[in-house]
């Protein structure tokens, strides 16, 4: 049994934990950032929030799209139902799914597992891109990015039956290029969003496919943070 106290950190670690990671899924980030609203109803910060959420006023859109607004795919977008749509209910799940009118949060994740560099500047592009899109609505959503960089000290991917494991030379171990991947994020990708959070973990991603995090009192106390922050925003901007 995992011993993070928020969903989305236990979200994470689903995604490594005791399986393959297979980045070429497309719906995990969307399925990791979901867990944001669920733990902003948790916390209870902001009451206002909660009761929108309870009434199914406000649910998640997992599709990512404003009814009526072109856009491009992002993580998790949460917002004001649609007054024609009904809410979807799923077991376990505290905030409805279901269309949206407007924005009001707006959650992207991205996962850098092995071949940081290679791919970091793409990485950076799709972060500030998104956070624009977010905004392109209207309104004044509150923008955040999630960010897992891998601290491993080897790595095996997938393509289909093929593994690539790192050798440190021409295939670089995660450990060697995570802290300059932080470096350029923070730099880059952190000042367009209104809360920005790196995750920090290891997994080798092969058997017994190991998972922990550098820090996971840091990174919970980090974490306890941005929803406390993202809830006294609510109330600011959406009352």
């Amino acid at each position: 049994m995992s011993a993070e106290k928020y969903a989305l950190l236990r979200t994470f670690r689903s995604l490594f934990d005791g399986k393959p990671y297979l980045h070429r899924k497309s719906n995990l980030g969307d399925l990791v950032a979901s867990h944001l609203y669920e733990d902003l109803v948790n916390i209870n910060k902001s009451a206002k929030l909660v009761e929108r959420v309870q009434h199914h006023e406000r649910v998640v859109n997992m599709k990512n799209v404003m009814i009526g607004k072109p856009a491009r795919r992002g993580d998790g977008t949460f917002g004001e139902l649609v007054p024609a749509a009904v809410a979807v209910t799923e077991k376990g799940m505290l905030v409805a799914r279901g269309p949206v009118a407007t924005i009001e949060i707006g959650a992207e994740t991205k996962i850098l597992a092995k071949a940081m560099i290679k791919q970091i500047d793409r990485v950076i592009t799709d972060l500030i891109s998104q956070a624009i899109q977010f905004k392109r609505g209207g309104g004044n959503p509150i923008c955040v990015a999630f960010v897992g960089i891998n601290f491993a000290q080897q790595y095996v991917s997938f393509e289909g039956r093929k593994r690539w494991p790192t050798d440190g030379k021409k295939y670089k171990h995660p450990i060697q290029e995570a802290a300059q991947a932080e470096r350029r994020l923070n730099d880059k990708a952190r000042p367009a969003f209104d809360e920005f959070q790196i995750l920090r973990f290891r997994a080798t991603n092969a058997k017994p496919f190991p998972f922990e995090w550098v820090d996971l009192t840091s990174t919970e106390m980090e974490y306890s943070s941005v929803l406390t922050r993202v809830s006294r925003q609510y109330d600011r901007r959406f009352r």
